[in-house]
């Protein structure tokens, strides 16, 4: 029963998609949260790590994409998910002994950054520390080292030495022992003596 004009509006909006990004401690990802995006669009997302930290991977939609700095997502026709995933970074403090000891532990010590890490030196019997040297820089002849706050790899290097012992050898007057006077010997070694008498002595 139309008996006047009319106006008639249809008014439209774009189809809104949501993108989830979340990270993992040590590290973030910007924008985050539910980001929403227009159908069609482009959306960037960058990823973050702390200090000490390095990505460990970054995955869309379930998709491991490897440990990227950031990521777009282009021509937006559905609901996406990226997340981030960060790892502690670690250093190597590389341990060695010279023969006559031991450090413990030895070999090659992984520390997560800003970590300790204590080393304890010990001589094998008849032997006893000669240096501890840490990074090239001598500490003495001390029995145990400890790193804290690690940031960086390092190395350290345990040096032993054979315990010396002092034969002090004398004659009286009539005769010789040669050798003679204070002579080293070390742990476990031998020496021999040699006693000779004076002419008209025995």
């Amino acid at each position: 029963n139309v008996m006047a004009g009319h106006n008639m509006a249809a008014l439209f909006s774009v189809d809104r998609f949501t993108i989830t990004a979340s990270a993992s401690s040590g590290g973030s990802i910007s924008p985050s949260g539910s980001v929403a995006a227009n159908y069609g669009s482009s959306q960037s997302f960058t990823i973050s790590p702390a200090t000490g930290y390095h990505i460990d991977s970054v995955l869309v939609d379930g998709v491991n994409q490897g440990a990227v700095g950031s990521y777009a997502f282009s021509g937006v026709t559905s609901n996406h998910a990226i997340a981030a995933y960060f790892s502690i970074d670690q250093f190597a403090i590389t341990a060695s002994a010279s023969a006559g000891g031991s450090i413990s532990p030895s070999g090659t010590v992984n520390v997560d950054y800003g970590g300790s890490q204590s080393f304890t030196v010990a001589p094998e019997t008849g032997y006893h520390v000669d240096s501890l040297v840490v990074d090239g820089v001598n500490q003495g002849a001390v029995g145990s080292y400890a790193f804290s706050g690690v940031t960086a790899n390092h190395a350290i290097a345990a040096y032993f030495s054979i315990d010396q012992f002092t034969l002090t050898a004398s004659a009286s007057a009539g005769g010789s022992i040669s050798p003679s006077g204070p002579v080293s010997v070390s742990y476990g070694g031998s020496q021999s003596f040699t006693v000779a008498p004076a002419t008209g002595y025995h």
